[in-house]
């Protein structure tokens, strides 16, 4: 790992390039790691992927090999010569120079591959991680599983069951769309620059169904939200005081003890199924 470290370094200073604060910038660099999410990505020739944040270029080289085909999005433009001259072998790579976040997934799905299923592999930004990961969710053009690089705190919400003590509003989020499983724990000294926390790699599978029925999924997700605004207060104060679902707390208390559920009870220890029949409840109540 430190062999790897030293070419990173000489790389980026040869190519007069500095690693990017602003931006989040950490680059994997120990192998074993890099080879775990390969492994977790299941290539073969017939795979398709996109890569978010390939940096330097060390995990899209390993997915260039694997893969049929790699469209790696990169928003720095600084790396894109640099990056550009690391694939040059591979045919089978494409560089966008573009924010993920402004992109239409559908139609990059569409025109880079036929609108085959595509695998996600990212190594997102701290700052900005929850949005890529929703965006992601609720665009998905075909994605078949999306496989990220996080940190620590995030992957322990995004891998935690419903109703358990880790989780929080995107928990709920990432179980109606996906299935999430921990891939490995990534320490610091496995980046460069090393970041000041521990990271996650954690694997999204996409559904094909939701787990739950609802009237109004955009309802369902704000009622979700509401409830983890604060999380120490009850789940009516919390929704009681949400100008978005517009529900006052003797009705709440009516719908909460007409599914039999504690009027004392918080955001997190609710299942997804019973904000499914919280959500439906309000809605035929503001009929």
């Amino acid at each position: 790992m430190q062999d790897n470290k030293k070419a990173l370094k000489k790389q980026m200073s040869q190519n007069n390039l500095h690693f990017n604060k602003a931006l989040g910038q950490n680059f994997l660099t120990d192998d074993n790691i890099l080879d775990g999410i390969i492994g977790a990505a299941e290539l073969d020739k017939m795979v398709n992927v996109l890569e978010i944040g390939p940096g330097a270029g060390a995990l899209t080289t390993r997915l260039a090999h694997g893969a049929k085909k790699v469209v790696a999005v990169e928003i720095d433009t600084s790396l894109i010569p640099m990056l550009s001259d690391t694939l040059s072998r591979f045919d089978n790579v494409k560089i966008i120079n573009n924010d993920i976040l402004k992109i239409d997934l559908k139609k990059l799905v569409e025109d880079e591959f036929n609108g085959e299923p595509v695998r996600v592999v990212a190594n997102l930004p701290y700052y900005i991680t929850t949005p890529i990961i929703m965006k992601l969710l609720e665009e998905n053009p075909g994605f078949e599983s999306i496989i990220v690089m996080v940190q620590k705190e995030v992957a322990d919400r995004l891998s935690a069951a419903p109703g358990g003590k880790n989780c929080g509003a995107i928990t709920y989020s990432v179980n109606y769309y996906c299935e999430a499983s921990r891939v490995v724990d990534v320490p610091p000294e496995a980046f460069v620059p090393a970041p000041k926390v521990w990271s996650s790699v954690i694997k999204l599978v996409l559904r094909n169904s939701a787990p739950v029925d609802c009237k109004d999924k955009n309802h369902l997700f704000e009622l979700i939200k509401a409830a983890f605004l604060m999380r120490r207060k009850t789940f009516i104060n919390c929704v009681s005081n949400s100008k978005t679902i517009n529900c006052d707390k003797e009705t709440l208390r009516e719908i909460l003890n007409k599914l039999n559920i504690s009027e004392t009870v918080r955001g997190e220890a609710l299942s997804l199924v019973q904000f499914s029949q919280i959500s439906d409840e309000i809605l035929m109540r503001n009929l």
